[in-house]
């Protein structure tokens, strides 16, 4: 067992590595990996979602009612600011249907697990990190439609339904499964979550692959436009995050949480959540594939600025 907990805590460690590569991989050489089926995707998520319910317990609700307003901070910023700044960039960037609806459906979702592990990295708020995905997710099967329909109503048909289903599916039963065998099981799981790292990076990896390997030639066929919008809308949502912290005088550790809980976006799931919703925008699913690559080597970079600060 300490053998998988070394392997686990070193897949953890070069996640952003070990996923450049074989998004690079995937990318050049697509043959080398496209025997992942894009099939597998939801799969996988599930997976990673079901590994996040296992690491949950109510002691990280109670953060709901012991910091409702660092909460609601989250909640707000998290839909408001990601899905604003994507609508935003498409337009000034004048990008094509199928890319805009690929980078505001990006915006629109919630934080994903990396937030909780890159904010553990930058020294942060854990525990409120863990409460803002959680709470975040919960409410993403009605607000990530709804707000994906609003922005995007006037340039093509979103079906609502679809994605309300699918993150049901994928995302909060898993959850709502992994949260119930940790309360069944307890002792167990205990032991069995010193190794999700590895079995999290693995199927993160495996999503990258696919996603990346089935759309090669969309991903170099788009010019550099797509891949500048999707690096500032990570940047910037870093950026406002931080920014609003201080507005608000927010301490060190909440300042580096907000901006990694904005920044970071569950793309595999913007991904996923394309094919369904937008069948006939093929490009759709391209800003989703460059986002899971990008945030998370902008994610370990900005965790290694992030160890240093302090409220000093």
């Amino acid at each position: 067992m300490k053998t998988l907990e070394k392997i686990s805590a070193t897949l953890g460690k070069h996640m952003a590595i070990i996923v450049l590569a074989v998004a690079g991989l995937s990318l050049f050489v697509p043959k080398a990996t496209i025997w992942i089926d894009t099939k597998w995707i939801n799969y996988l998520l599930m997976v990673v979602m079901f590994g996040m319910g296992l690491t949950l317990k109510l002691d990280d609700f109670k953060v709901v009612f012991t910091k409702p307003k660092d909460i609601l901070i989250g909640c707000l910023a998290q839909f408001t600011i990601m899905p604003l700044l994507a609508y935003g960039l498409g337009h000034l960037f004048g990008l094509e249907t199928g890319l805009l609806a690929g980078v505001i459906l990006v915006g629109t979702c919630p934080g994903g697990t990396s937030s909780n592990v890159i904010t553990y990295l930058s020294k942060g708020d854990v525990a409120l990190s863990v409460g803002m995905t959680s709470i975040n997710t919960l409410l993403a099967p009605i607000l990530t439609p709804a707000i994906t329909y609003l922005l995007l109503r006037a340039n093509v048909e979103v079906d609502v339904f679809a994605m309300f289903k699918s993150i049901v599916l994928v995302v909060i039963l898993p959850i709502a499964l992994g949260f119930i065998v940790n309360r069944l099981f307890s002792k167990q799981t205990e032991k069995a979550v010193k190794v999700l790292p590895s079995v999290s990076v693995i199927a993160i990896t495996l999503i990258v692959a696919a996603v990346v390997s089935h759309n090669s030639e969309r991903i170099l066929s788009t010019s550099m436009i797509v891949f500048a919008v999707v690096i500032l809308h990570n940047i910037l949502g870093y950026l406002f995050g931080f920014l609003l912290g201080m507005l608000l005088k927010l301490s060190m550790k909440k300042k580096k949480t907000l901006s990694i809980e904005i920044g970071m976006q569950n793309s595999g799931l913007a991904t996923s959540l394309a094919t369904l919703a937008f069948p006939t925008l093929a490009m759709a699913t391209v800003p989703g594939a460059i986002f899971s690559v990008w945030h998370n080597i902008s994610g370990a970079i900005l965790a290694n600025i992030f160890r240093r600060l302090d409220d000093k």
